[in-house]
């Protein structure tokens, strides 16, 4: 993260002044905590850099996180610790072979009351600011399609009746790489839901001996607040609000489309590796994303290198490659870097 100056940004649509003075004052708040922002998580995370930058930026933009790691890479530490400096309400869910569906939207059950016996619903633990499904390819697809509606549509439907989730909504999603045991690869329509899939890796030498160092010596300071929930919410406003040229769209869209097998636009190692391709979602989170990054990093306007930095953690769950490619030896990563690389790039940004 920079530390540039807040960005400029100038009343849209004829808006109120006061609304361009609130505007003005969440983003100089949002850039004024950066740098604490990163202080209060090396409190207790050594290093990952890009995943903490990338899980920031999807909760800057209201989307939700697939964390893809082996275990024991401090995933759930992060989460927990993310949800304390935003101060939202944390829910933690681990997903087993035997979790049912309504042990995550919650169930009715028979109360006695004033009136006689009557179903009462009870609030499962998706009802928070931030889930930490926990583990979610360990559980079979039955189960993991009961987050779909609270995803998408920010609520439950039990026994007929909607229930409204509390805003801010996150859902951060770890799972073990899907060669490891006992794991059930994700539907397709649920990885889509996702705005990145970050990855994340073992750490270096030095860094793992700083985490041994650290949690053998002692307990780590605690982690202090700085935004609240309302605070998100504005930021998901403001985010939204980042001009964008329209050649900066097109180049998004076009990016996504590569992607897609059996076009008549698509490259041959595409066709050759690839199964199936990114939908249009791809190209809004790669936008929405590139939003949030430029307003994190003091600027007003979206460049390409912000929508090439999300193409990786957008792209990777999105791309299933076919068997050729596997037996190749071919990785998401080496299509996708192909892929940046042969989209053509905007004319003012060539």
């Amino acid at each position: 993260m920079s530390t540039e100056t807040p960005p400029e940004l100038t009343p849209q649509n004829n808006a109120p002044v006061d609304t361009y003075a609130q505007e003005r004052e969440t983003a100089e708040k949002l850039l004024a905590g950066r740098t604490r922002l990163e202080a209060e998580l090396a409190k207790v995370i050594v290093g990952q850099r890009d995943v903490i930058d990338q899980i920031i930026l999807a909760l800057l933009a209201g989307g939700h996180c697939l964390i893809t790691g082996a275990p024991g890479l401090a995933k759930t530490l992060l989460v927990k610790s993310i949800a304390q400096v935003f101060h939202l309400e944390f829910r933690r869910i681990q997903f087993t072979p035997d979790l049912m569906p309504a042990d995550i939207t919650g169930t009715e059950i028979l109360q006695d009351g004033d009136g006689g016996r009557k179903l009462t619903f009870v609030p499962g633990p998706v009802f928070g600011n931030m889930i930490l499904a926990d583990e979610i390819n360990r559980t079979p697809p039955k189960t993991q399609a009961a987050l779909l509606e609270a995803m998408q549509e920010h609520q439950v439907t039990a026994a007929g009746v909607r229930h409204v989730l509390a805003e801010p909504f996150f859902v951060l999603a770890t799972q073990n790489p899907i060669e490891m045991e006992g794991t059930y690869p994700l539907p397709e329509a649920q990885l889509d839901r996702f705005m990145f899939n970050v990855v994340i890796d073992y750490l270096p030498e030095s860094d793992e001996v700083r985490v041994v160092q650290q949690t053998t010596s002692g307990r780590p300071a605690p982690i202090e607040p700085l935004f609240t929930g309302e605070d998100v919410l504005r930021f998901h406003d403001l985010v939204r609000k980042v001009p964008i040229a329209e050649e900066m769209v097109r180049y998004a869209v076009q990016l996504a489309a590569s992607s897609r097998p059996h076009q008549a636009t698509t490259a041959d190692f595409v066709n050759e590796w690839v199964s199936w391709g990114a939908g249009t979602r791809a190209a809004q989170f790669l936008v929405l994303g590139a939003k949030a990054r430029a307003l994190l990093q003091g600027r007003a306007h979206v460049t390409v290198e912000d929508i090439q930095a999300l193409a990786a953690p957008v792209l990777r769950h999105r791309i299933l490659l076919n068997y050729k490619a596997e037996a190749e030896g071919v990785r998401v990563e080496d299509v996708i870097k192909r892929l940046v690389a042969a989209v053509k790039l905007p004319v003012k940004a060539a």
